[in-house]
């Protein structure tokens, strides 16, 4: 059980809060490819400067509370030191700018992890999830005990920050292919214990859900197929052990890809294709009587990504969006009041 202190009238305190565990996120079914999975929704077009998402539009993910509750934990472990030393009565109002260019991202961990220190903390947001925010721009204006503001200020920053990075990068490659009709994919390469977090983000920023986890959908690839014998061998043992999940295999090859159809896979992992060999690889798959859905993956660049798109290719897959991330600049400007300012006469 994870504690988190909180902070009121009586000085710190603690409660705790149940843990959820990845037994939460077994049924999710997060893999979209077909645009039908229960708990995602078709991600839609990038988001354009001047134009939003719907908060309600993609689903927070299950595990949203537990991710808070331990980032909290690791922070203020047996109490806030520093804060300690402000009145427990004082108030404070802090307003949250971005520095930099951006899509909003994380709004619910910025209100949870506020929520989580203290319930008096009040939020006022001046932009909504999924919004293009430029330099200087106000994020939003926190009020309430200086104690709590304080203490909940950097884990609430630094989902912020993190997700709005993810869903930034996110944007520029979902961008890069509008138009084309192949979809951005995100990976499993996500930062430990914020999986589902940062695949939300993905979604802000405008593009896809891979599955979730080994959970959840099979992929097979290279050492998968040679314990298995052959292609064929690992797609039918797929099918017999889990006829239920989508099966999707790697190949190298234009013969690989051929055996891939054959044995009546869902989806085909096209690793390293040249440009060249991917558009032989849809043709390829056009003339089969049951085509496959095609994912491209390996080196792919912001440069590079339009034209694999135009390939004919389903997918493209990315992993530096969710893996080499850069977090977005923001500041918090605090002011506060001494608690003789907020007593009555």
């Amino acid at each position: 059980m994870v504690q988190i202190l909180t902070q009121g009238d009586s000085g710190l305190g603690s409660t705790s809060l149940d843990r959820v565990g990845i037994g939460s996120l077994r049924g999710l079914k997060i893999v979209e490819l077909w645009g039908s999975a229960p708990y995602s929704l078709p991600a839609g077009p990038p988001v354009r400067a001047g134009q939003y998402k719907e908060p309600d539009t993609i689903p927070e993910p299950p595990d949203l509370p537990d991710q808070v509750e331990r980032a909290l934990a690791e922070d203020v472990g047996s109490g806030d030191l520093t804060a300690a030393l402000i009145d427990v009565d004082a108030q404070g109002v802090a307003t949250v700018v971005t520095r930099e260019a951006a899509i909003l991202c994380g709004r619910p961990y910025v209100d949870a992890a506020f929520a989580r220190v203290d319930a008096r903390a009040r939020i006022e947001w001046a932009a909504v999830e999924g919004d293009a925010i430029v330099p200087d721009q106000r994020l939003f204006v926190v009020s309430g005990p200086a104690r709590a503001l304080l203490t909940a200020e950097r884990t609430a920053l630094n989902f912020l920050q993190l997700l709005s990075g993810t869903a930034t990068a996110t944007h520029r490659y979902a961008s890069a292919l509008e138009g084309t009709g192949c979809r951005l994919l995100d990976t499993r390469k996500t930062l430990p214990g914020l999986r589902t977090a940062q695949k939300y983000a993905v979604r802000v920023g405008g593009g896809t859900n891979h599955r979730i986890g080994l959970f959840d959908a099979i992929l097979i690839k290279e050492n998968h197929i040679m314990a298995a014998g052959s292609i064929t061998a690992a797609v039918t043992r797929a099918r017999s052990a889990h006829p239920e999940a989508a099966v999707e295999i790697e190949v190298e090859t234009e013969d690989e890809l051929a055996a891939a159809i054959a044995a009546g896979a869902d989806i085909a992992l096209l690793d390293n294709f040249s440009l060249a060999d991917l558009r032989a690889a849809v043709a390829l798959n056009r003339r089969a009587a049951r085509p496959l859905k095609l994912e491209a993956s390996g080196g792919v660049t912001l440069e590079t990504i339009r034209a694999i798109g135009q390939t004919g290719v389903d997918f493209v897959s990315v992993g530096a969006i969710t893996k080499h991330l850069r977090a977005v600049d923001l500041s918090m400007r605090f002011e506060w009041r001494p608690a003789t300012a907020t007593r009555p006469p």
